[in-house]
């Protein structure tokens, strides 16, 4: 199940995954994932939380992104949690391109909760992300 945090740049939505994180720790009996870029959060993140710094991988595409995504869930089948901040810098910016990766990232995530930050304004999102919403 795929869930987003959507605003403009600044508008907090970093902290609201790191909060939502933070909550869900203790909720959960599985593992949690936060896979991000430039790893910027990674002082303000439980170390319970297993973090991935995609640019530690060199991916600078959403095929590549959708590859290390699908080799974590298949690495680790005690993942309930998976946290994604930052998706849109890590290939087009185009936010059609991104509706087709969370697409392909939601058919194969099952019963896990992955939850995105877009930076966008939600009246600008195509129909592709907005019924993720």
């Amino acid at each position: 199940m795929i869930k987003l945090i959507v605003g403009a740049k600044g508008s907090g939505k970093t902290k609201a995954l790191v909060d939502m994180m933070h909550e869900n720790l203790a909720k959960v009996n599985g593992n949690i994932v936060c896979i991000e870029k430039a790893m910027q959060d990674t002082f303000n993140v439980n170390n319970k939380v297993r973090l991935i710094d995609i640019d530690e991988y060199k991916i600078d595409s959403y095929d590549e992104f959708y590859g290390l995504f699908a080799g974590v869930l298949a690495g680790n089948y005690d993942i309930e949690q998976v946290y994604i901040d930052g998706l849109k810098r890590t290939g087009t910016k185009e936010l059609a391109d991104i509706g087709k990766l969370l697409e392909k990232m939601d058919s194969i995530s099952g019963d896990k909760t992955v939850v995105v930050t877009i930076s966008a304004k939600e009246d600008e999102l195509p129909d592709s992300i907005k019924k993720y919403l």
